[in-house]
């Protein structure tokens, strides 16, 4: 269930809205990276505060994909830099974060510099960051203090009975759990094909590819990220005339190719791209060209320790 009191916090007076609700005035839609920046973190801070919550579980993290619809341009590092180490762990489903991480999360969100997540403490207390600096707090308490800190700080808390980016509106696309019935799929489908594919999905739009085999499956698996999204697919292959030579002329394929030192890059193109990628090939090792709308031969989400599947992929 989600928090039974829930207001949207922004910079936008409510008499500056039209009879839709929409805003009319005349503050801008991005952060000032400045004192109004300051005061929404200091509003979440309170609520926080009011809650009894000093930690929050990172939900539903993301970074900066193929297409950035942000006000601001992203950033390198997706505005985790000195959060997170460059390979983003720590910054998974399920992580564990101190209240002043929180509030740089939520900076970071407010800037639109490439991440995104939710911010929860079960159901107890939830932080969410919309659109055009609108910031949704969620607490099972009335939390009056904070609501008239947040109106001194010149910000406006307004009720609401649930915010539009609570986890209950989304509908999980993977229910399958990558428990022992999974690998051992896996391991079947490895027995045949003796390589597979594996990406691992460990944030939204952050992937990790191996290339499995009979050999190497056990240590693969033991250092998969928490909560990460698991999909099979054929290997790539050696014969990359033969890839080549099979591209569609008027379809969109994401082609992929493992270089000599095992880094294997990826790209979306079409018949108007492929002279581009011979430049990429000539270290290229295998590869293997994918139709965007092909399934794959296997998917699932891990769970934790406990086998119980908590991501909501």
């Amino acid at each position: 269930m989600p928090p039974s009191f829930v207001h949207r916090i922004t910079k936008y007076d409510p008499a500056d809205r039209d009879e839709h609700g929409h805003y009319t005035g005349d503050q801008d839609t991005v952060s000032d990276h400045g004192p109004v920046e300051a005061a929404y973190l200091e509003a979440v801070a309170a609520f926080a505060r009011a809650s009894g919550v000093d930690r929050l579980e990172i939900r539903e993290p993301s970074v900066t994909g193929f297409v950035h619809f942000g006000a601001e341009p992203p950033v390198e590092g997706h505005g985790l830099g000195g959060l997170f180490p460059p390979d983003l762990t720590g910054y998974h489903d399920g992580a564990q974060v101190s209240l002043p991480v929180a509030l740089e999360l939520v900076r970071a969100m407010l800037r639109d510099q490439g991440a995104w997540c939710r911010l929860e403490v079960g159901d107890a207390f939830t932080v969410h960051v919309g659109w055009d600096q609108y910031v949704y707090v969620g607490s099972d308490r009335p939390c009056a203090d904070a609501v008239a800190r947040t109106r001194e700080l010149g910000l406006f808390p307004e009720p609401l009975t649930v915010s539009p980016y609570a986890a209950e509106f989304d509908e999980a696309e993977v229910t399958e759990p990558a428990d022992d019935d999974f690998w051992t799929r896996v391991h079947t489908a490895l027995a045949s094909r003796r390589t597979l594919l594996l990406e691992e999905t460990y944030v939204r739009n952050a992937v990790r590819r191996h290339r499995l085999t009979p050999e190497n499956l056990d240590t693969v698996r033991a250092a998969l990220g928490p909560r990460a999204l698991l999909t099979v697919w054929p290997d790539l292959t050696p014969d990359i005339d033969a890839v080549l030579a099979a591209l569609p002329e008027e379809e969109s394929v994401e082609f992929l190719w493992e270089t000599r030192d095992g880094t294997i890059s990826h790209a979306i193109v079409d018949d108007t791209d492929y002279h581009r990628l011979a430049p990429q090939l000539t270290a290229a090792r295998a590869a293997y060209a994918r139709p965007l709308d092909e399934p794959p031969l296997l998917r699932a989400t891990l769970p934790d320790g406990d086998g119980v599947l908590r991501a909501r992929w």
